[in-house]
């Protein structure tokens, strides 16, 4: 008869109340797939009893499913069985190949994918460029696919903390007038980017990354002087920095460190629109081998149906305006003469 043991085994890197499921849900998954072995968890902390071999065998796959939720953010029945029904190689595969567009398991099992062209561009270019623009209308998503990059990055621990920067315009960066801290003066300009957060990390991990500056608030006006290493960064609204400001942050990469500068040049809330250093700044850097520009479209719109619309309707009326603007000039030039 094999020794019988106790074995206490640590979950790190992950909410233990993810891994076991609602209600234990997967934990009495294990428990119904490993019938030889008592398994007991408290926390952070799962024993299991029973023979040598059975314990040993058990505490690699609970590695592997760890490791598995670690690299893809998300666990499932599914996934459980194949833990701890079929070899460890088997868990260790990349997902299927329907898959192959998702970026990253959001919240409640949750896929967040590229579900256009431009954002499948968008998710190709992060492979091979370190700095990419991603520029377009609102509702094409371009925010949320870098969101999602970001996540994804972090979670695959490619790098350790995620860093968000937006242009408070309104208040001409300069927040000191507004109560609370850094970050509470910040939140109403930053809060399209929590929402997406808030749909790819859970709640409680979130509040622990903000909190232990996993991921940060980082005021454009605030970044000068600063050096970004290991960090997933993205600019939002950069139709709203001036050219020196987007030289600042741009000059701020360093060491395994990705930016995402994403904007919509028909959105400028400066006081000229001439004013605006996105596209000055793209038109300068995009011969550079290594950073990567993709230009979304009203294509690309994948909010209420009615966005596309309302987009295209606003560009007519600009052009209109543009067209009668140039002829009245036209007329008062030679009138002058």
């Amino acid at each position: 008869m094999s020794e019988e043991i106790v074995k206490e085994i640590l979950i790190e890197g992950v909410d233990a109340r993810e891994l076991y499921g609602t209600q234990d849900a997967y934990l009495e998954q294990m428990r119904e797939l490993c019938p030889k072995l008592k398994i007991v968890a408290r926390g952070d902390k799962i024993k299991a009893l029973g023979a040598r071999s059975d314990v040993a065998a058990f505490e690699r796959r609970m590695n592997a499913l760890v490791d598995y939720y670690v690299k893809y953010g998300h666990i499932s029945s599914e996934v459980v069985s194949q833990a701890f029904s079929s070899s460890l190689a088997e868990l260790s595969t990349e997902p299927p190949a329907v898959d192959k567009d998702v970026i990253v398991y959001g919240n409640n099992g949750a896929i967040i994918r590229a579900r256009t062209i431009n954002q499948q561009r968008l998710v190709k270019q992060a492979e091979r460029c370190d700095l990419m623009f991603a520029v377009g209308p609102a509702g094409s998503g371009k925010t949320y696919t870098a969101i999602a990059l970001a996540v994804r990055a972090l979670k695959e621990r490619e790098v350790r903390r995620i860093i968000l920067t937006r242009p408070a315009v309104e208040a001409g960066e300069k927040l000191g007038f507004l109560p609370g801290d850094m970050k509470e003066k910040l939140d109403p300009y930053l809060q399209p980017l929590y929402d997406a957060l808030n749909d790819m990390i859970p709640a409680a991990k979130l509040q622990k990354f903000l909190e232990e500056g996993t991921v940060q608030i980082a005021p454009l006006a605030y970044m000068r002087g600063r050096t970004l290493d290991n960090a997933f960064v993205i600019l939002d609204e950069a139709q709203n920095t001036t050219l020196s400001q987007i030289k600042m942050f741009l000059t701020r990469m360093g060491r395994n460190a990705k930016f995402i500068v994403t904007g919509d040049v028909t959105q400028i809330d400066l006081p000229r629109r001439s004013d605006s250093g996105l596209t000055r700044a793209m038109d300068t850097l995009r011969n550079i081998e290594g950073i990567g520009i993709v230009e979304f479209d009203k294509r690309d719109i994948v909010r209420h149906r009615l966005v596309k619309y309302i987009v295209e309707a606003f560009d007519k009326r600009e052009e209109l305006e543009n067209g009668l603007r140039n002829k009245h000039d036209n007329n008062q030039t030679t009138d002058n003469k």
